[in-house]
């Protein structure tokens, strides 16, 4: 298999069923120290800041850790809506998922939907998991960007790129090389770009 890369945007990633994952940043105050989110049954509300637009999801969108294990598990748990919620675009100009955007009868609604249903079956342990516990650890963001990678995220104890080589036909250890990014928009932190190499 020839090695192959590809960067989505959160509307392109209907074309792709594949993993995420998270790689680290330095923070600019000082020496990276790990920074850490977790999810599991349902998301907290967030009280956005006075001077920004509250962002259309429930989920807590305080942090890039927070936001992509809030997207993880809206995907483990096929909540295509809340998923779509927590996704954005950088632009210009940056956009972010809205009710009327992530609606079902959208254009892009339809897209993240079937792209949600892929994600699913890839994110999904076999054990399957009805409220997953999801924990995202590493480096805090440098600026308004964070990347995260697959084996620094876990669904219910084993790393995202487990479960999605457990989840393959012929992926190996070592082929699959998955990043989410997590951007800063409008004053809270949305999934804004994948990253798969494969090889």
């Amino acid at each position: 298999m020839s090695d192959r890369t590809k960067h989505v945007g959160w509307v392109a990633a209907g074309l792709l069923a594949a993993a995420a994952g998270l790689t680290g940043c330095s923070s600019e105050d000082g020496p990276a120290t790990d920074a850490k989110a977790t999810t599991s049954n349902s998301a907290s509300a967030q009280s956005p800041s006075a001077s920004a637009p509250a962002p259309s999801s429930a989920a807590d969108q305080s942090s890039p850790e927070a936001t992509v294990a809030a997207w993880v598990t809206a995907v483990v748990k096929g909540e295509v809506k809340q998923a779509c919620l927590l996704m954005g675009e950088e632009g210009p100009p940056p956009t972010t998922g809205s009710e009327e955007t992530c609606a079902d009868d959208s254009a892009q609604g339809k897209r993240i939907q079937k792209s949600i249903g892929a994600f699913q079956e890839s994110f999904t342990p076999a054990s399957g998991t009805e409220n997953p516990s999801v924990e995202v650890t590493g480096a805090p963001a440098d600026g308004d960007k964070a990347r995260y990678s697959a084996d620094e995220i876990t669904i219910d104890g084993r790393t995202l790129e487990d479960v999605i080589l457990s989840n393959s036909t012929g992926l190996e250890k070592g082929q699959l090389n998955v990043g989410i990014q997590s951007s800063k928009l409008d004053d809270a932190w949305y999934v804004t770009d994948m990253a798969f190499d494969i090889g």
